[in-house]
């Protein structure tokens, strides 16, 4: 049975994303290109997310194991 190809990990995920930007950013693509590239960077954007929302909810997970630590929402402009 053919093995099934394993998604590539979060961190070279992200870096491909940079790459593709930059690619993007240069002009330097046709229209086909850039589409091409943008609908990788799209499908690269939802394995991100989806990878995120998993460390989210195995987070959640070990915290209520540990003794029902209480979660407060995160709000970045606090700072």
């Amino acid at each position: 049975m053919p093995r099934k190809k394993k998604a590539p990990d979060f961190e070279a995920a992200i870096k491909e994303l940079e790459q593709l930007v930059a690619r993007m950013e240069s002009g330097q693509l046709s229209l086909e290109e850039s589409m091409q590239t943008f609908e990788r960077g799209t499908a690269l954007s939802q394995q991100c997310q989806q990878a995120l929302d998993a460390a989210e909810q195995r987070i959640r997970i070990l915290t209520e194991k540990e003794g029902g630590a209480a979660t407060e929402a995160f709000d970045a402009d606090a700072n």
